[in-house]
């Protein structure tokens, strides 16, 4: 596992250090940057990731996107980091929609019918992983809560909801799998909810139906379940790592349960680290510096 720096148990919130990306880049031997919220939002880059980025690869400091995105495959999530000035390349991400393959791997899920909720992209993810993708009236064997952008919604949903209480009153076995934990993501005119927030739905109102199976619930790959910090870090290698988000619940959380040092940037999801018990290495005002 890669080392963590000297401040990872820090407890008393008012003595977290501030610290710049010039100094992280100095203390880490690579770095693990969010996407949504740290490198872009809905209008385009935020301030100082250009630069950043810019001044990494000049430097050629490893580092990779890490993101619980499950919309877009590596190459189409580098296109639009290109085309707002980042010069990403697809090895540099790490996405949570890009371990649907070793999962499948791992549960023998390849030539799996798969009811897939997502983008046209999480379809692909997840047959790159080895699932047959089926439509809204067909069984399935799986069910991959990708993303919430897909239309008409509440009809999708609520046919893949009922669909999928039929196969589990017959006694089929399903697979539930959310590649992206994510419960709200920031929006033009406020927040929005993520396909994490559409699973703790699903699961609350599976309990109530089946009260006798409180093990019907989705396997989350994304931050800040372990599996992606462990992939990143197969990826880069021995040496320090520090994770760079502005959700405590994710990037943070998974960071300090993995071992490794964090940065929480302010003014994104979580403007403060205060009362929520969880505690970043740095605190981050911009990525410039």
């Amino acid at each position: 596992m890669a080392k963590s720096g000297p401040h990872r148990y820090r407890k008393d919130m008012t003595a977290i250090p501030h610290t710049t990306i010039g100094a992280l880049m100095e203390s880490h031997d690579a770095l693990l940057l969010d996407a949504y919220g740290v490198l872009v939002n809905y209008e385009g880059p935020l301030p100082g990731a250009r630069d950043m980025i810019r001044r990494l690869n000049h430097a050629q400091k490893p580092y990779l996107v890490v993101s619980n995105s499950a919309s877009r495959t590596a190459e189409r999530a580098a296109a639009g980091f290109q085309a707002f000035g980042l010069d990403i390349t697809p090895e540099r991400i790490l996405s949570a929609g890009g371990l649907l393959t070793s999962y499948f791997q791992e549960c023998s899920l390849q030539g799996a019918a798969c009811r897939v909720l997502g983008t046209g992209d999480s379809r692909t993810l997840v047959t790159q992983a080895g699932g047959q993708v089926v439509g809204d009236t067909d069984d399935f064997d799986v069910l991959v809560l990708a993303d919430q952008a897909f239309e008409p919604f509440w009809e999708v949903f609520d046919r893949t909801m009922s669909r999928l209480f039929k196969l589990l009153e017959s006694g089929r076995q399903v697979h539930l799998i959310l590649p992206n934990p994510d419960l709200i993501y920031p929006r033009e005119f406020g927040f929005g909810v993520t396909s994490g927030g559409l699973a703790e739905l699903l699961e609350a109102i599976l309990e109530r139906r089946f009260p006798e199976h409180p093990e019907w619930r989705f396997v989350r790959l994304g931050k800040p379940e372990p599996r992606i910090f462990r992939a990143a870090a197969a990826r880069m290698g021995d040496g320090t790592l520090i994770m760079i988000g502005d959700q405590l619940e994710t990037d943070i959380l998974g960071a300090q349960r993995f071992g490794i040092d964090s940065a929480l940037l302010l003014g994104g999801v979580s403007v403060s680290p205060q009362g929520v018990g969880i505690s970043p290495t740095y605190l981050l005002h911009t990525l410039a510096g």
